[in-house]
């Protein structure tokens, strides 16, 4: 019995007689055989360097944005050159685009005027000629109907549009829109990207920055350095005697509110201004998470402010690229430490840029 195999065994003994209460059962019949561990095998040598940002140059990120480029085109070639679309808004039902008075300023597609959010006709001041040029542009370098649903492809029509809204429902005597607009617009105020200065000493910089000989200010006085020129002028000569404070203290991570007078001034003096000054403001709020920001960048470019600018001179202080800069110090000095990560940051400065200069159009006459 011995000399037979596992499976003739267990057969065997089911085979003999048992007794009713008690059952063999065979769970397997294969012999189990011990594992034998393999060593894992070590690599002399130094441990390898530690991961470094990869620093490209900006002539091959153009370069390589070029190529990509002529490829997008190519594309499309190839999709609108290939049958017939199927649908009216696969394809561009208009021919020509121009600026007509009548009355005001109008785009016309054709014969057709371009028409705002609330399906009225998008009719613009007659100061405002340079807006509606570059509005037509818009769509004149669109290729379908169906991108002129899209918000990116006409922002500045959707910001007009935006205007021409505001100022119909205080036509109206309707408040709601404004009033809401003023409500979003005061949150801001509460952790505006200008006032939230970084502490004067963070673990989390100290190594690079004793050791970098470049650097020689810290994260805070480049933000106090920004900040301060802005916050002066406005508390100067748009709110004068106004006081305005940072919202963090230097060893607090809880913003601090500003003075109840402050809130309130500030509140009325939005609350008063005008339709297409109160849609760029939203515009640059939105853009910068800065109330003081945009409001800057409003009263250096707006018709309304001009008693507030110097008569000597016709130069711009503050101009887009100041307003980028001063909203974005952080970042900056974020990525000079550890590099840009490639189509974000590049996109996202560019982005905002274009987002400040229909500001600086809507609002300019």
């Amino acid at each position: 019995m011995d000399s037979l195999r596992p499976a003739q065994v267990c057969l065997r003994r089911l085979a003999l007689p048992q007794r009713p209460t008690k059952r063999l059962r065979c769970l397997h019949t294969s012999i189990a055989n011990s594992a034998n561990p393999t060593p894992h095998p070590t690599i002399p040598g130094p441990p390898p360097q530690s991961p470094a940002p990869d620093v490209s140059r900006p002539e091959d990120r153009v370069a390589r944005k070029r190529k990509q480029l002529e490829l997008i085109k190519k594309g499309q070639e190839i999709r609108a050159n290939t049958g017939r679309p199927t649908s009216v808004l696969q394809k561009r039902f208009w021919k020509d685009v121009k600026v007509e008075e009548s009355p005001g300023l109008q785009i016309h597609l054709d014969k057709r005027p371009v028409r705002a959010a609330g399906k009225s006709i998008l009719n613009l001041p007659y100061n405002k000629f340079p807006l509606a040029t570059a509005i037509a542009l818009e769509w004149d370098l669109l290729v379908s109907a169906q991108q002129a649903l899209k918000y990116h492809y006409i922002p500045l029509t959707s910001l007009a549009s935006r205007a021409v809204d505001i100022d119909q429902a205080d036509a109206k005597g309707e408040a709601s829109v404004r009033d809401e607009i003023v409500k979003v617009m005061m949150r801001y105020l509460r952790t505006d990207t200008l006032l939230c200065w970084a502490p004067e000493r963070s673990v989390h910089d100290a190594p690079m920055y004793e050791q970098s000989e470049e650097r020689t200010k810290s994260l805070r006085q480049v933000q106090e350095e920004g900040a301060m020129p802005i916050v002066e002028h406005l508390t100067t000569v748009v709110w004068p005697g106004l006081e305005i404070q940072p919202v963090l203290d230097n060893d607090s991570i809880l913003p601090a509110p500003q003075s109840p007078m402050t809130i309130e001034v500030i509140k009325s003096w939005m609350s008063g201004l005008p339709a297409y000054e109160l849609a760029g403001l939203e515009r640059g709020v939105l853009a910068t998470k800065s109330l003081l920001v945009a409001v800057r960048l409003l009263v250096e470019w707006s018709q309304e402010f001009a008693h507030l600018r110097p008569k000597n001179t016709k130069i711009r202080r503050f101009g887009i690229e100041e307003a980028a800069e001063a909203c974005t110090a952080e970042v900056k000095w974020q990525t000079d430490m550890w590099g840009e990560v490639e189509d974000t940051h590049d996109v996202e400065k560019e982005d905002l840029r274009r987002q400040l200069g229909s500001v600086v159009l809507l609002v300019s006459g």
